[in-house]
């Protein structure tokens, strides 16, 4: 079952405020309406620039430091 827009707001504003605190969540925010900023372009040209294992070793020393601990999302 597909989530609502409300539902999928919810779930990213938590998680934002979760992990950043209320204040730096909502700077985000604004920095992503005022720069009108396009996720994917800023994706593609940060990992086109990296060799996959650099990627590898970051995401498992991000897995290290933040290592998962809740029920997982299924999409």
């Amino acid at each position: 079952m597909e989530a609502s827009i409300v539902e999928i707001m919810n779930r990213g504003m938590k998680c934002l405020t979760e992990h950043m605190g209320v204040v730096e969540a909502e700077r985000f925010i604004s920095v992503i309406i005022r720069e009108r900023f396009d996720y994917t372009k800023w994706q593609r040209e940060y990992f086109d620039t990296k060799a996959p294992e650099e990627i590898s070793k970051e995401a498992c020393e991000f897995e290290k430091e933040y290592p998962y601990i809740g029920e997982a999302v299924r999409l």
